[in-house]
Order: C-alpha cells, then sequence, then structure tokens
C-alpha cells in the first residue's frame, strides 16, 4: 500500500470525523495573507475539505490538488457547485503546473506527507513574489483533562497497538521550520486553542481515521478498538481533547 493514500480509503469516516480547525486560526490567516477575491489560492491535499470551507468562502479563486481517489470524488460532491471551486486528482510532487502561479498556497497537515526538498522548493516557485505558504496541524492533548482515562488507554495501546508500520515510517522527515531554508524570506508561528468532546463511539471512530491504526494487524486491530471502548465507557463514555492550532506564516 502507498501510504500516503491511505486516507483514501475510508472517505465517508475521514469526512465525519477528521477535526476541523480553529475559526480564529482562518481568521487570522485570512487577514495575514489578504485572502479574497482576485486572489489565488491552491489548497494542498484537502481531504475531504477540513480546511477548504473558510477559505473557500472568502470569494478568492479556489484550486486543490488531492492525492486520493475517492477524497478528491467527495471534495467534488461537496464544493462542485460553487464558481470559484477548482480541484485536480493528482499527485503535487510530479504534477505539471505549466505557467501556473498563486498568491498563496496553504496545507492542512498535508504537506508533511511531501518529501522536505519538495514541499518548500516546488511551492516556492509556484508563489507569486510577496506570496504566503501557510501550514496548519493540530495537536490534541487528551492526558491533561482525561489523566486516569489516559493511563487506561495507553495500556490498550501496550498491549494491542501492532500496527503494520508505524507512522513516523510512513513518511520521511519533515520539519515545518526549515521552510526558510529553501528561500522563505521570513517563518512565523501563530497558536490557538479549542476543545473537542467525544462519546465512546464517536472516539473510536475518530481513533479509526488515524493513518496507523488503520493498518493493526489482526487480531490485534479488533482488540485493540475494543479495549478503547471499554476504557472510554468505564470512564463515563466520554472523552476531551484540548487541542492545540499552529499556523505557520512563510513569505516568499
Amino acid at each position: 500500500m502507498e501510504y500516503r493514500k491511505i486516507f483514501d480509503t475510508i472517505p465517508e469516516q475521514f469526512d465525519r470525523y477528521r477535526p476541523r480547525y480553529s475559526k480564529d486560526l482562518f481568521d487570522s490567516l485570512i487577514r495575514a495573507a489578504g485572502i479574497g477575491p482576485g486572489k489565488r489560492v491552491l489548497e494542498l491535499g484537502p481531504g475531504t475539505g477540513q480546511a477548504t470551507e473558510p477559505v473557500l468562502d472568502t470569494g478568492c479563486d479556489y484550486h486543490a490538488i488531492e492525492l486520493g481517489e475517492h477524497l478528491y470524488a467527495k471534495m467534488r460532491e461537496k464544493y462542485g457547485n460553487r464558481p470559484n471551486f477548482h480541484i485536480v486528482n493528482d499527485d503535487f510532487i510530479t504534477h505539471d503546473f505549466g505557467t501556473e502561479k498563486f498568491d498563496i498556497i496553504y496545507s492542512a497537515a498535508t504537506i508533511q506527507w511531501i518529501p522536505e526538498a519538495v514541499a518548500f522548493s516546488k511551492t516556492y516557485g509556484l508563489l507569486n513574489p510577496g506570496g504566503t505558504l501557510a501550514m496548519i496541524l493540530i495537536d490534541g492533548d487528551y492526558k491533561s483533562p482525561n489523566e486516569a482515562l489516559y493511563d487506561d488507554i495507553q495500556k490498550v495501546y501496550d498491549a494491542y497497538f501492532k500496527p503494520e508500520v508505524l507512522y513516523k515510517d510512513m513518511r520521511g522527515p519533515f520539519d515545518y521550520r526549515h521552510a526558510t531554508d529553501y528561500g522563505y524570506a521570513s517563518l512565523e508561528r501563530r497558536d490557538f486553542h479549542g476543545e473537542r468532546v467525544f462519546t465512546t463511539d464517536e472516539y473510536i471512530a475518530f481513533c479509526g481515521t488515524h493513518c496507523d491504526h488503520i493498518v493493526i494487524l489482526e487480531p490485534y486491530k479488533t482488540k485493540f478498538f475494543a479495549g478503547l471502548k471499554d476504557a472510554v465507557d468505564a470512564h463515563g463514555g466520554r472523552i476531551v481533547f484540548h487541542d492545540t492550532y499552529t499556523l505557520y506564516l512563510a513569505k516568499k
């Protein structure tokens, strides 16, 4: 399996349970990059649109490139009637953009799946002078608000988390802070905060969208998800995440 396409195996579950991002983050991005009518924007690997609508709703000239065929189809289903929406189903690494240029290129976690030298060099070449590369990621902390539950969940991981390949081995090394090594003039980090609350079933479904959880081998996979369910049920059927949403802004 090509691990970059692993999310393409679960488009409906991915669409329903993958996290959306902070409104404050998008407000900050839109202001900082000047996103709006007349601006050409490219989103890398939008998945099923977790980070799409706030940008698309500005009336910008929105473009996206999505590797997964099923994720691409879901994007077309959701946004294909928008006049400012354009998407291609292809690999950013090899896609020929011809003479196209963009004012803003952004990614919600996807860019880390692209080799660092390609990601930064190619986005730099595709941006107009003064353009912005925006990179968004999320860090979900469920230890602080649920310490006893966290400990029980770790016991489940210790016993049954046997993926075919670990997340760190699915992709090469990538450091968001290296943008300035590839020509970008500046890099700024902005953090925003939020909270998610899951029921047991929602949490199990969400965990089923993690790339290295999808490839847990049997008989461990069934035992792993059953163990997670038992752990959350034993703590009231509820789990809280304290989220940090990070926005990196690199300027050409």
